[in-house]
């Protein structure tokens, strides 16, 4: 059974950083294309960052120059680094991954970033 377990998230103030983790069971990472998305309520998601198999990446603009999308084969993990935060990254992250046997969301990890 797939499942992805996801860490990370918190209350911080603008400028801080936070590191999010996704952790994956029965699917394998570096086979599948995998990425964070953001929600915030009332809006659909938003792709944040994805990461392909060979290692290319791409960011969505407002993230660009900020967040890092990585991942740990030997562990299976995928990790959002995100720095210089803003109020408008407050959302709910989630990690999500289409390997060969489907496509899997993680649960979602609540991001606040306020004064």
């Amino acid at each position: 059974q797939v499942q992805l377990v996801e860490s990370g998230g918190g209350l911080v103030q603008p400028g801080e950083s936070l590191t999010l983790s996704c952790a994956g069971s029965g699917i394998i990472f570096s086979n599948s294309i995998t990425s964070w998305y953001r929600q915030t309520p009332g809006k659909q998601h938003t792709m944040v960052a994805t990461l392909m198999q060979d290692g290319t990446t791409n960011y969505a603009d407002p993230v660009k120059g900020r967040f890092t999308i990585s991942r740990d084969s030997a562990k299976n993990m995928v990790y959002l680094q995100m720095n210089s935060l803003k109020p408008e990254d407050t959302a709910v992250y989630h990690c999500d991954v289409r390997g060969p046997i489907g496509r899997f969301w993680g649960q979602g990890t609540q991001v606040t970033v306020s004064s």
